[in-house]
Order: structure tokens, then C-alpha cells, then sequence
């Protein structure tokens, strides 16, 4: 058996990428098309709305794939703030072992580029930064923190993340990765 993706995945990936190293704007179709390797139908089949769908696709995907981590990581560590610091480390070690290429800051291209596109896009940026918090902030009510200052931190804590990658990524050095790390669970006690 293959271990090629199909080619609404190896779509969505290419897109993914491109739309980071590029940005939303500079991307087109038909590169994304060239570049996953897929038959121009196949992208029209799996994404008739196109370049919005397929944007909120990547948007979805990035979005569930953090929310996961992230509550395994808190179901299985002694706090939230000891779990952020774990996800923390393995972006570090992500970042380092991919040469910074395959690691991607969601603030970076969907967020600030994409939610002046459209509507649709800003809300689907807001529900991911929401999901994220949400995470963060529940596990903190349970640890007993109240709920403004549960949300408050919750809020501190993705903008950290989010901005020690971005940080790394463009320094080419995990460092503010590793800084965060270090500093989030004071952050969250």
C-alpha cells in the first residue's frame, strides 16, 4: 500500500504550505495544483468553492490538530501550565528537526491576512484562537482559577505561543520557544 496522501491531502498540504511560505494572496490555484501533483479536477472536486474553501480547510485542519495535542496534553500532565510547557518543547524540537520549515505560526498568514479576505475566514481564525483559550481556560477552572482570570491567561498564553513561533521561525533558532517554555507555567500557576 502507498504512502502517498490522496489528492485532496496532498491538496490541503500544499496549500498549507504554500499559503505560509507565501502568503494567501500570493498563492494561486494552479500552483497549488502544480505543486501537490493532483489533476486540476480534483481540486475543483474536493473544493468547488475554491481558494476560500480550501483556505478554511487548512484553517479547520491546523486548528483540530492543536485543540488535540493540546487536551492530550492536559488530560495527561499534572497542570496546564506543565502541559503548555510540554507543547512548548515539542514545537522547539519540531521546528529544529524540520530546519524551521515545518512548523506554522496560525497568527502568521491565516489570522492577519485571511480575516480581511472575508468574513467567513475572520470567523473561522476567531473560533480557532477561541478553541485554543477554551482549552487552556478549562483546565485552568478546574485547577480553581476564576473564570476573568482563567481567560485572561488563557488569552496571555496562545499569544505567547504564537509569538515565541513566530519568533523562532524567524530567527532560525528555537530559543523564544524554549524561553516560553520555561516561563509559561509561572504564567498559569
Amino acid at each position: 500500500m502507498s504512502n502517498k496522501p490522496n489528492a485532496r491531502e496532498a491538496i490541503v498540504d500544499c496549500a498549507s504550505k504554500l499559503f505560509f511560505t507565501q502568503g494567501y494572496h500570493a498563492t494561486g490555484l494552479n500552483q497549488i495544483i502544480k505543486e501537490s501533483e493532483s489533476p486540476k479536477g480534483s481540486l475543483y472536486y474536493y473544493f468547488p468553492h475554491g481558494k476560500e474553501e480550501l483556505a478554511l480547510t487548512c484553517i479547520h485542519r491546523t486548528s483540530d490538530t492543536v485543540t488535540e495535542k493540546l487536551k492530550d496534553l492536559a488530560d495527561t500532565s499534572p497542570g496546564i501550565g506543565e502541559a503548555m510547557r510540554e507543547f512548548l518543547l515539542g514545537m522547539a524540537e519540531e521546528a529544529v528537526s524540520s530546519s524551521y520549515e515545518r512548523v506554522v505560526p496560525f497568527s502568521f498568514w491565516l489570522a492577519v491576512e485571511t480575516s480581511c479576505v472575508s468574513e467567513e475566514l475572520r470567523q473561522a481564525c476567531q473560533t480557532v484562537f477561541s478553541d485554543w483559550q477554551g482549552v487552556v481556560k478549562q483546565h485552568l477552572l478546574e485547577e480553581g482559577v476564576g473564570e476573568t482570570e482563567a481567560a485572561d491567561k488563557a488569552s496571555v498564553a496562545v499569544s505567547l505561543f504564537e509569538g515565541a513561533l513566530l519568533q523562532t521561525l524567524t530567527f532560525r533558532d528555537e530559543q523564544p520557544l524554549l524561553a516560553a517554555a520555561k516561563l509559561i507555567p509561572a504564567l498559569l500557576s
